[in-house]
């Protein structure tokens, strides 16, 4: 009996010991299929993302703690332009297709970009518009001082879309290289308007007041996002993305103003 017991004994510790080596081997199999998303990563976004991509960082960085998010934030075919002149980024917002098309064109692009959201223009005026801009006409009254963004950046290639199908011809005291700088013209006084995004008027608080107009319905930007061929750090550029387009990005991109895709 003591032999029996014993040879069962010694079975059930073989057992036993057999049975661990394979659960261990199970976790590290599943812990491999998931990468862990760390270090730092380098954002390029257009000028009108800043408020809202800075809190999507911030609360990046709270869910995965130990990384960093580097934004750079500018007009989109700047930026475009130092991602394929080999600029190190990670992730690239665009605020139009044609500026994200420089970059996938030159084949900097990891898969195919997707649009996450869509911004409309508005006219910033002085606070209490004290010039009674009413309608995108009113920008041509003579001695009104107007800044525009450049041709060339998505908020100024729609603005001439506005224009032109309106008939009208606006020659602005100044064109500017984001969509920034044309809103911070009119918070600093020095033109009386600026046709800027609904979103940046929101993000400027009682700095400048909102004109909306119809014609901006037919000049609505896409903005696209996509992880870089050469990102640095490509598991926490999917990451980034995947928070942008998650039901917690959409929210702070809507409340900011943006409209969904």
């Amino acid at each position: 009996m003591l032999l029996a017991l014993t040879a069962c004994s010694s079975s059930d510790d073989k057992s036993s010991d057999s049975a661990t080596p394979s659960a261990a081997s199970t976790n590290s199999t599943s812990a491999s299929a998931s990468p862990q998303v760390s270090g730092s990563i380098t954002v390029f976004a257009a000028a009108s993302l800043k408020e809202s991509f800075s809190t999507l960082g911030k609360q990046f960085e709270a869910a995965y703690p130990g990384t960093k998010v580097t934004f750079n934030f500018g007009g989109s075919d700047t930026l475009a332009a130092s991602i394929t002149a080999g600029a190190p980024a990670d992730v690239f917002a665009a605020a139009s297709p044609a500026t994200m098309k420089t970059v996938t064109d030159a084949g900097d692009g990891a898969g195919t970009p997707t649009t996450f959201v869509r911004n409309q223009l508005e006219i910033a005026t002085l606070p209490g518009n004290p010039q009674h801009i009413a309608t995108l006409k009113d920008l041509t009254k003579p001695g009104l001082k107007v800044a525009l963004c450049a041709k060339t950046v998505p908020c100024g290639s729609a603005a001439q879309k506005a224009l032109t199908a309106s008939h009208i011809s606006l020659t602005p005291v100044s064109y500017e290289q984001d969509v920034k700088s044309a809103l911070t013209k009119v918070e600093l006084k020095e033109v009386d308007a600026s046709v800027v995004y609904q979103t940046d008027v929101k993000a400027a608080g009682g700095k400048v007041d909102g004109v909306q107009f119809p014609e901006s319905a037919g000049a609505i930007n896409a903005y696209p996002i996509v992880a870089l061929k050469d990102a640095p750090n490509a598991t926490a550029a999917e990451a980034f993305i995947a928070l942008v387009k998650s039901a917690e990005g959409r929210k702070v991109l809507t409340d900011a103003g943006f409209l969904n895709p």
